[in-house]
């Protein structure tokens, strides 16, 4: 039995963008998730291939793919962005194949299940993590069983029995030569990616109660030595530079932080490498930082989220106060980690003098990289179900939910204002700002994206973007 698995990640990168050195690294990156469902399916014996929607020409292309596949069945991932793309690909490959036998699982499938059932194209709905699931729901398919329309995923408990991801269902030549954050941090490639934790034990309005219920309230982490395992693989088939530990947290566990600095210094691992982290658990573990910092964290991603107390606390729940947010910026500089800067404008209730505090926090701060995101409403998020009782959501479909702001998010915000807000951050200068602001317009983005198959154009439009961010 032919299995294709479908990552429809083209909302923010277009078709024909896989491993472009000019867009960002979603366009090189892997799907963690897919790839080890991946795994799992082979090692139960059955034959996996990936359609890439980065990879295509366009839907014709697409539809081609399918045809010359000839997939018994088809598995498809949508995180709420991509939702509307897999639902289309989904059509697609039913009208090329009827006898097609499809499944969507991801976030979107677990956290808006009945819009998910409502679209006859998906065959089965799974919800929760798949990889126990997948492989019994393809059993099943395979010996002529029906399965439940809606399938609830069985969680591993132990994620050191799962095996190592699939990395060769993408063409691992683009993560691995991704520019981005060499550009920034000066992380050289090959570069790579790992996960050694589920879940998150924080409980973020914006976020929370989504990823609860794909991975429960419990954070499970690989054991050390599993995960030092999986790098010593790495290094020794790709020759490594440089790693992303691509956790929503990797610092939720101050033991299993030691135990990794120990090992990963013990193991001869000299690459530096990026994590995410939070402003508290630096404040309150400068120790646990600093020997992180030693072991070769060399730019940590903070969610600093908003100056104003207020809004920490009574909106968004973050758990972390201004005051902390300035400190752990201090001990950044105080170990030379970098700074990737996550924070949001645009918040519901936000007075535009919360907003300026924002700006003048991230200008105290000067991180090395700003990611600005201007509020949106996700599906599954306590957030989304405020912004729908008070009438103030105006997103009405998925391809909405972007960060940037191409479409209004909430009712009674002034959108201009906050560009100006958080070009005021970044304290660019007017020329960058101009062209910034030219950036973010609609027709630019397709006038760009038509440019960058040009080799030569995309050379220049490279040093255009390093000039930006410098």
């Amino acid at each position: 039995m032919n299995v294709a698995l479908v990552f429809p990640g083209i909302a923010s990168v277009g078709f024909n963008s896989f491993g472009n050195p000019v867009l960002e690294y979603t366009a090189s990156m892997i799907h963690h998730g897919l790839c080890s469902l991946s795994a799992c399916v082979k090692q139960a014996g059955y034959n996996v291939q990936l359609i890439d929607l980065r990879k295509l020409r366009g839907w014709d292309h697409y539809r081609q793919e399918v045809q010359q596949l000839k997939p018994d069945v088809m598995g498809l991932t949508a995180m709420s962005l991509e939702y509307d793309l897999a639902q289309r690909c989904a059509q697609i490959a039913r009208e090329a194949n009827p006898r097609l036998v499809t499944i969507i699982g991801g976030i979107h499938a677990t956290v808006a299940t009945d819009q998910v059932l409502a679209e006859p194209a998906f065959d089965h709905v799974l919800v929760g993590e798949g990889e126990i699931s997948f492989v019994s729901f393809l059993r099943d398919v395979e010996a002529g069983r029906t399965p439940e329309r809606l399938i609830q995923g069985v969680r591993p408990e132990d994620l050191d029995a799962l095996p190592f991801v699939d990395r060769e269902l993408f063409d691992y030549s683009g993560e691995l030569n991704t520019p981005f954050l060499g550009e920034v941090f000066g992380f050289q490639p090959p570069f790579v990616t790992i996960l050694t934790s589920r879940g998150c034990m924080y409980n973020c309005s914006f976020c929370q109660p989504s990823e609860h219920k794909l991975f429960g309230r419990r954070v499970r982490r690989r054991s050390v030595p599993h995960v030092m395992a999986e790098l010593t693989q790495l290094r020794d088939r790709y020759h490594f530079n440089s790693l992303m530990i691509h956790d929503d947290s990797m610092t939720q566990d101050e033991a299993w932080v030691t135990e990794f600095c120990d090992m990963y210094l013990e193991q001869g691992f000299t690459q530096p490498f990026f994590a995410q982290s939070r402003a508290d658990f630096i404040c309150n573990h400068e120790e646990t930082f600093a020997r992180l910092a030693q072991a070769g964290l060399t730019a940590v991603s903070i969610g600093f989220e908003s100056g104003n107390d207020r809004v920490l606390r009574q909106v968004l729940r973050k758990g972390v106060t201004v005051e902390q947010n300035l400190r752990a910026a201090e001990i950044c500089r105080k170990y030379n980690v970098k700074i990737y800067a996550n924070y949001m404008m645009g918040i519901p209730s936000e007075t535009k003098e919360e907003v300026m505090d924002t700006v003048r926090m991230i200008q105290t701060i000067r991180p090395e990289y700003h990611s600005c995101a201007f509020f949106t409403p996700l599906p599954g998020s306590d957030l989304y179900e405020t912004c729908r009782e008070q009438g103030l959501c105006l997103i009405s479909e998925c391809r909405q939910l972007d960060r940037g702001v191409l479409t209004p998010k909430i009712r009674d915000m002034d959108y201009g204002f906050l560009l100006r807000a958080a070009d005021e951050a970044q304290s660019l200068p007017w020329f960058k700002r101009t062209l910034k602001r030219i950036s973010r317009q609609l027709w630019a983005r397709r006038l760009l994206h038509t440019i960058m198959q040009i080799p030569v154009c995309q050379a220049l439009l490279i040093r255009l973007r390093q000039f930006m961010r410098a």
